[in-house]
Order: structure tokens, then C-alpha cells, then sequence
């Protein structure tokens, strides 16, 4: 059965949300009325215990719990049974269910609208959110795992093993590392997650789950467990090394190609270096910058940029121009489309409507910040021709697909840095709203002088 079907049945067996929060905010309203009924139980326990109003010389303690703890009690309880019968656990990716173990600590009132905001996502599109999740769980094993260009349906490219560290007595890293890839694939094969004794087994013998079978439990009772396809070998150096079996290998190949699909290509069809034509790519797709994106990448540059002139090459709407305007920048685009240049000069921001690639390099600019297409190694040409916009000390920003880490293509820019790798990947599905699930990082690239 595939996993969205089973998914939608689990579902569709529990409760309705509405029927949820009318039991809430039922047991809410009784809270009082119990703990009054609680206080005259104590004074009568108290009184049974009493002659004659006399007290004995023993102290009785009767200690009852506040309202506002009982209200919280009953508040964590019904996220958690929402959790539960949404099957949140089964959805999510590693990322969401640490966002879920800190909302625990402050939970927002229990109603539908909150309910939504929390867990929409895996409601609306469950299939979706389960992609993600093992995608996210993937990349962070091998790099092959990260780029669209080898991720494809029926590639033969994926590696058969993964390598993975803290697997020894003293460390449980690599077995919650094990328990997570291990859950991502059963997310997605439909079959129950893993289950502890699983987990032990597998540390045993390295051949305990490539099959169905029956394991004993510490109490002695057994469990079944299904097939996981995979064998693990652990290494006195604290490495495990995690063999896939070919269906589970296809597996995660579909998996994958399915989560990035063919919306965006990002294989090396052409040199940048090489070619120095600059004609528009016959497929600069229009993938806006998320808005959390773009907030994630200036927060994490921890300043403001005040009084600075910034360019934005293909500035499309305007949206890392919207955030620039906010920190205070004096913001200056360019765009070749129309219509979304006059969507940015609708802002109020100052906006050029050409190809930037034709554009004159003028290095009067204390930073440039740019997503540019992606197409081939077409981003390439775009970073090189950014570069020559900056004044000496300038900094130039740049969101791009993973592959150009490692493509060599603007190494002789961006330099070595021992002390900060001036790359760092940005969130799985990090532009899924905007119609991509390609996996992008971002690069900052300082030109040598002061300003």
C-alpha cells in the first residue's frame, strides 16, 4: 500500500479537528468546578478524620494542583493528541519535529486556527511533507544526495553506502543518525517506523533487518518487523557504514526524483567560462525569493546595511529589495522583464529594465545580493559580471544551486577562507513555495581592498 493512501485511512479514522476542540474546551471550563469538588472531598476526607473538631497532633497534607496548571496540562495534552492523530510524527522532517519539541514549551491556545498553522502543511499535501522529510534526512548524508543533476529517475549514480560517525558504546549519535534515515525510508515505503529493538538488533548483526522477521523484546515478548533493505557494519573508529540493497536504493532514487523533479534543470549544458554570450537563457524560469529566505540570509549576517549602496541584479518584484529597504539600504535593481520591473517600481524602488548581462560594470557598490537564474551554469555568467559591480572591499551575496559548490566554475572569486567557509546551504525545500525543490546554498564573495 503506498504511504499517502495508508496515510489518508489513519486519518480518516480518527476524530474531526472540531469534535477535538469541543472536548478541549468542555474539560477546560470543568477545571474549576473540579477543583472545587476537590477542596470539599479534602475538608470532608479532613473532617472524617476529626472528633469533635478536635485535630490530631499529625499533619494531613492535601495538596492540590493550581488551574493554571491544570490548564496547562490539559493544553499539552491536546496538541499532543493532535500531533498524534494528524500523524505528525510520521510526516515530518527532522527540522520540523525539533520546531515541534520547542513550540512544546510554549504552546499557542488550542483552536482550529492554530491547528491549521502548526500542521496545514502535512494535512494538505501529506505526500509533499513526507518527500521533504526524506529529502532533508538524505542530503545530509552524501553529497550526491543534494544535486538535482544526479538525481534522477533511474540514475545509477546514488551511492550504494553512506558513511556515518558516533557509533560507539559512548555515543548515541549514530544511533538516533541510523533511526532517522531508517524512519525517513519507512515514511515513504508505508511501513511502521523503527522500533527500538530494531535498532539494537541491527548493532548485533549486521544482517538482522535486510528481511521480515520476529525479535525478541527485553520482556521476552517478540515483535514482527517488516523488511528495511539495509545492512549496517560498525568500525572501531566509531564509523558505521550503512549498506542500501538495491530495491531499498531505488527506493530513495524515486523518492528523491519525485521531490526535485524536472522544474528547474540545473546540468552542466554549457561553460560559462568558455561562453561569452550575453543572450537571455531560453529558460530563466522566474523563482522568487522567498521572503523567510531572504530573512534567514541577512539575519545571519548579523547587521544592518545603512547607507550602503546595494545592487540587485534580476530583482524580479523586488523582494531582496523590499529587505534591503528595511535594513536601510540605498537599494538600486535591475530586471528584464516588464511587468515585474514595474512591480518593483511600484515599491518605490529604483529599478533599470534591462538584460544585466548587457549591462556596463560600474563599481560604485558597497554590496551586491543577488538569486540569479539558475539554468545550466548560466548563474555563473551572473556572478562574474556582479563581481565587477563592486567597489574594492565590496561584498557580493549570492543564492545558488548546490552544484555550484563544488563546480569550480567561481572558485578563483570566492577564494579560501580558514577561518569561514564562505558557503552554507540553505534549507531542504527552502523555495518550494516559489515552484522548485532544488536544493540552493548560499556564497559570499569579499573583493580584496577597503572601501
Amino acid at each position: 500500500m503506498n504511504a499517502h493512501v495508508k496515510i489518508g485511512q489513519e486519518i480518516a479514522r480518527q476524530r474531526s479537528l472540531p469534535e477535538i476542540i469541543a472536548e478541549y474546551e468542555a474539560k477546560a471550563q470543568a477545571i474549576a468546578d473540579g477543583l472545587r469538588a476537590c477542596g470539599k472531598a479534602q475538608l470532608d476526607l479532613q473532617t472524617t478524620a476529626t472528633l469533635a473538631g478536635v485535630y490530631g497532633n499529625s499533619h494531613l497534607d492535601f495538596k492540590l494542583p493550581s488551574e493554571r496548571d491544570l490548564h496547562q496540562h490539559l493544553l499539552r495534552s491536546a496538541w499532543l493528541h493532535a500531533y498524534a492523530g494528524c500523524n505528525i510524527e510520521l510526516l515530518s522532517s527532522p527540522t520540523d519535529k525539533s520546531l515541534w519539541k520547542q513550540q512544546l514549551e510554549k504552546l499557542p491556545p488550542f483552536t482550529l486556527e492554530n491547528i491549521r498553522e502548526l500542521f496545514g502543511k502535512f494535512l494538505i499535501d501529506p505526500r509533499a511533507s513526507m518527500l521533504r522529510g526524506l529529502a532533508e534526512v538524505f542530503c545530509g548524508l552524501d553529497q550526491a544526495f543534494k544535486s538535482h543533476d544526479v538525481v534522477k529517475i533511474g540514475v545509477k549514480g546514488l551511492p550504494k553506502r553512506i558513511i556515518m560517525s558516533g557509533f560507539s558504546k559512548y555515543s548515541t549519535y549514530g544511533r538516533e543518525k541510523l533511526e532517522t534515515v531508517l524512519n525517513a525510508l519507512a515514511a515513504y515505503q508505508g511501513k511502521p517506523l523503527v522500533d527500538h529493538v530494531e535498532l539494537s538488533a541491527i548493532f548485533d548483526n549486521e544482517d538482522a533487518l535486510l528481511k521480515a522477521g520476529t525479535l525478541t523484546k527485553y520482556d521476552k515478548t517478540t515483535i514482527e518487523h517488516p523488511a528495511r533493505g539495509v545492512r549496517l557494519r560498525t568500525f572501531d573508529n566509531g564509523n558505521g557504514h550503512l549498506f542500501f540493497e538495491p530495491d531499498t536504493l531505488k527506493d530513495v532514487n524515486l523518492a528523491l526524483a519525485e521531490f526535485y523533479g524536472d522544474v528547474l534543470p540545473d546540468t552542466p549544458d554549457e561553460n560559462p567560462v568558455k561562453a561569452k554570450s550575453t543572450a537571455v537563457s531560453k529558460d530563466l524560469q522566474y523563482y522568487p525569493t522567498p521572503v523567510k529566505v531572504v530573512e534567514a540570509i541577512f539575519d545571519r549576517m548579523y547587521r544592518n546595511f545603512e547607507g550602503e549602496r546595494v545592487l540587485e541584479p534580476s530583482c524580479g518584484d523586488g523582494r531582496i529589495l523590499d529587505a534591503l529597504v528595511k535594513r536601510k539600504a540605498i537599494v538600486y535593481g535591475i530586471e528584464v522583464d516588464p511587468m515585474r520591473a514595474v512591480q518593483s517600481r511600484a515599491k518605490g524602488h529604483s529599478v533599470l529594465i534591462a538584460n544585466f548581462l548587457e549591462c556596463a560594470p560600474n563599481p560604485i557598490y558597497d554590496r551586491v545580493v543577488m538569486n540569479p537564474p539558475f539554468y545550466g551554469t548560466h548563474w555563473a555568467k551572473h556572478v562574474r559580471h556582479a563581481y565587477d559591480f563592486l567597489k574594492a572591499g565590496g561584498t557580493l551575496t549570492a543564492i545558488l544551486p548546490v552544484t555550484a559548490r563544488d563546480s569550480g566554475l567561481i572558485d578563483d572569486l570566492v577564494g579560501k577562507d580558514r577561518y569561514n567557509d564562505p558557503w552554507h546551504d540553505l534549507p531542504v525545500g527552502s523555495f518550494s513555495e516559489s515552484g522548485t525543490n532544488i536544493n540552493t546554498v548560499c556564497v559570499s564573495i569579499h573583493k580584496p581592498g577597503k572601501r
